[in-house]
């Protein structure tokens, strides 16, 4: 068996590393592929949007309920979902949720009205519910403790590419056949990716192309979540403050990225004069240049791990940084040139994607067990969902009141990217949640 080292054993051939590096990597690559379907399909209405408001007759309050009503179901079936990936794991409950909210984008085509737009965005939070905690399970079984935030950030990337993809794709389906074909093309993808993830993923101790060397490496020292242990019941996590500092540390992050999945493109057409062919080129840019912070995040938290930092603040520092500097978004209010806000927009977006991968470790980090990982991936997106439920319609409010002035909505991502910061600097503790608090002082 693999040393618990950071580095490979000399007695590992380098034939046996290449086989090890993988098929693991392509697990989590076609596991990022599900998120970014997932990403383009929610985003979907953000773009068309615009396009669809004479048509449908809604007003901007109408048009925030409207994308944060996605949110409503995705949040409330976060829960369950958890517990169904821990019980029938991800190899099952992963496409099904594909199938099903790939239906549900399809049928946005059939919307006539606000009542039926709605639905069609309730059914489609209902489906994806799944996926982050799908692929945060993913990562625990596939990926020692060394790996996890590089893993966490390349699936994560699916995040910004679906975001990114949402803009050129949709307004160009809009542009060539109008919006309800645009909702129908976009839902037709999902359905290619569940016939490879069926053929393609199993468990590592199942799958029949992997390498002893690979499962040897995948199993070592270092896994640091066991597949026995204490066992902890679904509603006892709650007993533990750093689940709730979890929840509420998302909470603030996805009230900051909300609007780049929500208002993003209104802001752009309506506050700051896109045409639709400038929306398409230039809108995606922030998404794009957010890729690369991902993946940066995720190698940077790995790194430290490996150079002998304390796990907690190999976790935390990446976290804390991208946190704040997200705040940056607030500057957009006093600056009037389109490059400089391009400039802000990109500089938040990527530090926002800069903390995200070291945040998705965390529930494998403090789950006592892998029979858990699921249930805390399940809270701590729960809190995600609250977030971007809660700031799309505070910015429609906002929009209403202020005679559609993004002042308000700009300061308020802002703040709430500071205080998500104070949240994971000073609630969230590192460690397994059945350690004793004089283990604290090891992060």
């Amino acid at each position: 068996m693999q040393s618990n080292s950071a580095k490979p054993t000399p007695a590992v051939p380098a034939t046996a590393r290449r086989a090890r590096s993988r098929l693991r990597w392509s697990i989590i690559t076609l596991s990022g592929l599900g998120l970014a379907i997932a990403y383009l399909d929610r985003s979907a209405l953000s773009v068309a949007s615009t396009y669809m408001q004479d048509d449908l007759g809604f007003d901007q309050t109408m048009k925030g309920i409207l994308l944060s009503s996605f949110f409503w179901t995705y949040a409330i079936f976060q829960l369950p979902s958890g517990w169904l990936l821990d019980r029938f794991g991800p190899r099952l409950i992963y496409p099904i949720a594909v199938v099903w909210w790939s239906l549900w984008t399809a049928a946005t085509a059939l919307a006539q009205g606000v009542g039926t737009l709605l639905v069609t965005r309730l059914g489609l939070g209902m489906g994806e519910a799944p996926v982050q905690p799908a692929n945060i399970k993913v990562v625990s079984a596939w990926f020692p403790r060394r790996e996890r935030a590089l893993a966490s950030s390349v699936f994560d990337t699916g995040q910004q590419i679906g975001v990114a993809l949402s803009v050129p794709v949709v307004t160009a389906l809009i542009a060539g056949f109008g919006w309800r074909a645009a909702f129908v093309v976009i839902g037709l993808v999902g359905m290619v990716w569940v016939i490879g993830w069926w053929k393609i993923y199993r468990s590592p101790q199942e799958h029949p192309r992997i390498s002893q060397a690979e499962l040897d490496y995948i199993e070592g020292g270092d896994a640091a979540v066991p597949e026995t242990g204490q066992r902890v019941r679904w509603r006892e996590l709650l007993r533990y403050p750093t689940v709730w500092g979890l929840v509420f540390g998302y909470i603030c992050r996805s009230a900051t990225g909300a609007f780049f999945l929500t208002w993003y493109p209104s802001y752009l057409v309506e506050d700051r004069n896109f045409t639709i062919l400038e929306l398409g080129v230039f809108g995606a840019i922030p998404s794009l240049l957010g890729v690369g912070a991902t993946i940066a995040g995720g190698w940077y938290s790995d790194w430290l791990v490996r150079r002998g930092v304390p796990i907690s603040r190999a976790r935390k520092l990446p976290i804390i940084t991208g946190m704040l500097l997200a705040s940056t978004i607030a500057l957009t209010v006093f600056v009037d040139g389109n490059v400089a806000v391009m400039v802000l927009l990109s500089i938040s977006n990527c530090a926002h994607s800069f903390a995200g991968a070291a945040i998705l470790s965390l529930p494998a980090e403090v789950a006592p067990s892998a029979s858990v990982v699921g249930s805390i991936a399940g809270f701590q997106n729960f809190g995600s969902q609250i977030g971007n439920i809660i700031s799309p319609i505070l910015i429609g409010f906002f929009l209403t009141l202020s005679g559609n002035s993004y002042t308000g909505p700009m300061l308020f991502a802002g703040a709430m990217a500071i205080l998500g910061t104070l949240i994971y600097g000073f609630v969230v503790k590192i460690r397994p949640l059945n350690e004793n608090i004089p283990a604290e002082s090891r992060g």
